[in-house]
């Protein structure tokens, strides 16, 4: 992830999930569409993870998908870093 965030002259703050999604605070420049970067995050991870995990993820039950198609992305300009960062922590983290 931090990679990915880097490659995109963005810089991955915190990382941490529950069983079935990631938090991601990300500061990203301006000129970064979100849903470029988040793309290439899910992009990204899913090939990490499918290398990983061959042959104990269930393509079929995934319909050859390791992630949604969907995401949720929010700004928190103008949130303390600390509490949004706060939040995440208290995440599970991802399996």
């Amino acid at each position: 992830m931090r990679k990915v965030c880097e490659d995109f002259e963005a810089e991955l703050k915190e990382f941490n999930g529950e069983r079935d999604h990631v938090h991601l605070l990300v500061h990203y420049p301006p000129k970064v569409a979100v849903s470029k970067l988040v793309n290439s995050l899910k992009g990204v991870s899913a090939r990490r993870i499918r290398q990983e995990f061959t042959g104990r993820l269930n393509r079929a039950v995934m319909h050859g998908h390791l992630w949604s198609p969907s995401y949720f992305s929010a700004s928190c300009g103008g949130a303390p870093l600390a509490i949004v960062r706060q939040y995440i922590e208290q995440q599970k983290r991802p399996l």
